[in-house]
């Protein structure tokens, strides 16, 4: 389903699109955990490292740094999805659009008992005293992280690396 200039792409761009795509779709699900993306194209990973770029890959590549990212390398014969999916005849592809919305924004919220990983960190900014039983590291960590955020009820908010002030959690 790409556009006109999205189908002149390189190969190697329309690969690190599709990893782009998908990161932006599901970025609020994928923010703050490991994400490990299978590509039979190894030269995706040199990509990332690369000095000189066009403008377009500049970009994705600054929206790649928000995530914590790792790419492997498969090889085509053992990556059945994306062999079955690059094997597809157009003809066997329905025509309907993609739906760009989810139907339940609530998929995937976990409920927990314990105590959120956030929590001393918007204690100790609205307070500025550690909570009790924490040790010298345990300070010392959520002193330094306490440099990128700041509270504003009720929203916790992050200063990131691309100069955006991001709200983390509600």
């Amino acid at each position: 389903m790409l556009d006109g200039t999205q189908y002149n792409y390189h190969t190697i761009e329309k690969e690190l699109f599709a990893v782009v795509f998908a990161l932006e779709k599901f970025r609020s699900y994928l923010l703050g955990i490991k994400v490990i993306v299978f590509t039979d194209h190894a030269a995706l990973r040199y990509l990332l490292k690369k000095k000189e770029f066009k403008l377009r890959l500049i970009r994705w590549i600054l929206l790649l740094q928000e995530f914590d990212l790792e790419i492997k390398d498969k090889k085509g014969v053992e990556n059945y999805v994306v062999n079955h999916l690059s094997r597809l005849r157009i003809e066997d592809i329905q025509t309907e659009t993609i739906k760009e919305t989810f139907l339940d924004e609530q998929l995937y919220v976990l409920h927990s008992s314990t105590r959120p990983w956030y929590a001393d960190l918007v204690n100790y900014l609205v307070t500025k005293e550690f909570p009790p039983g924490l040790s010298t590291f345990q300070k010392d960590k959520v002193r330094a992280d306490a440099k990128y955020y700041f509270w504003d009820t009720p929203y916790l908010w992050k200063f990131c690396v691309d100069q955006i002030v991001r709200r983390c959690v509600p």
